[in-house]
């Protein structure tokens, strides 16, 4: 049973794959179908001794049988997006990228080759911690595209033309500032949300060198943070029918990707204690929304050229870390790819694949 084909490529799922099976299951049937044939037909002495039942069942066989097959089978060439219900991305990011390069895999090289931002035109989006970082290249992407753009920020104003509105005060570890930004929307219905908002300490952390106050503050930021503010729109009535929500998390918060990314430290406790609280956070509320039609997937934006990642910088290249405003682009593909069905995944941005938790 091959994936349900959409509006991405076909090289984005392995062709080579689909045609054996397709070539399997034809020579399934010409067997099946030869072999009742013979039965029916044959005048083999155990097909004589066994008498007129066992004829009359190979015959019946051969009808069912044949019912069964196609009478014409058309092959047509379609576009899809990776059977992302089924394969997973590589976890070491220097051979991910090299992979890429090697396999020409223009999704990861050349976003621009598959991305369109057409569908954000008129859309109401809120992008949280939206003066810096990715979050204002998100928020720099949606205005080109038409959209408008409410962004939001701790304290200070976004230079960004174009803007339809700036909401600041809005600290997401803080829980009286998630009244303000109800109050602050002024009536409009947010089409998608993209809880951006982080912290992320920059001190390398191991077990002689742990700082518990931050560790604490991650947390409550990075995953805590996002169900605020979900929490703050759903509840004040805030998000449209069908509206997405978009959690930009990190693959850091996979558990399993732990003995491959961090087997020789530092360890960054509170980095990725936080960020695997917010994918789960982030498939509860998947969880509990889909039953009121709103989307929510689990976005790593892939490795991008930020502050926060200045700390690692001496491996920008070789990991293929990438410009903030093409990770603004991978994040918005995906957010264009967002069904229902697809509630609740955890999506590496960079290829479209999943990261186990």
């Amino acid at each position: 049973k091959t994936p349900s084909l959409t509006t991405d490529t076909l090289r984005a799922y392995p062709t080579k794959t689909m045609a054996k099976s397709f070539t399997s299951a034809l020579v399934a049937a010409a067997f099946t179908a030869g072999l009742v044939f013979y039965l029916a037909h044959s005048r083999h002495p155990s097909l004589e001794n066994a008498g007129a039942p066992m004829r009359s069942m190979a015959r019946t066989s051969r009808l069912v049988s044949m019912a069964r097959l196609p009478q014409r089978i058309t092959v047509t060439r379609a576009v899809a997006q990776p059977d992302i219900t089924s394969q997973y991305t590589e976890p070491n990011q220097k051979l991910r990228h090299s992979t890429h390069i090697s396999e020409g895999n223009q999704r990861a090289l050349d976003i621009d080759s598959v991305y369109s931002g057409k569908s954000f035109e008129g859309k109401n989006i809120v992008v949280t911690g939206a003066n810096r970082g990715l979050g204002l290249q998100l928020a720099t992407e949606l205005v080109s595209k038409g959209a408008n753009v409410i962004g939001t920020t701790r304290k200070g104003g976004i230079d960004l033309d174009g803007i339809n509105q700036v909401i600041d005060g809005i600290d997401v570890a803080d829980d009286a500032a998630m009244g303000k930004l109800v109050k602050d929307l002024n009536g409009k219905k947010i089409d998608i949300l993209i809880n951006n908002a982080g912290y992320f300490l920059k001190d390398p952390e191991t077990i002689d060198n742990l700082n518990f106050p931050e560790e604490m503050k991650m947390i409550d930021i990075c995953a805590v943070g996002p169900l605020r503010v979900t929490s703050a729109l759903f509840n004040g009535k805030k998000l449209s029918k069908g509206a997405k929500i978009a959690m930009i998390t990190s693959q850091g918060g996979s558990i399993t990707w732990r003995a491959v990314q961090n087997c020789g430290g530092p360890y960054d406790y509170g980095h990725h204690m936080s960020k695997a609280a917010a994918n789960m956070m982030g498939r509860l509320v998947a969880m509990e929304m889909k039953s009121h039609g709103i989307i929510v997937q689990i976005l790593h934006p892939g490795f991008n050229r930020t502050d926060m990642t200045s700390k690692y910088k001496h491996i920008w290249d070789i990991e293929g870390a990438v410009d903030s405003s093409v990770g603004a682009k991978r994040v918005c593909h995906e957010i264009n790819l967002m069904t229902l069905e697809r509630a609740g995944m955890f999506i590496n941005c960079e290829d479209g694949l999943q990261i186990p938790w």
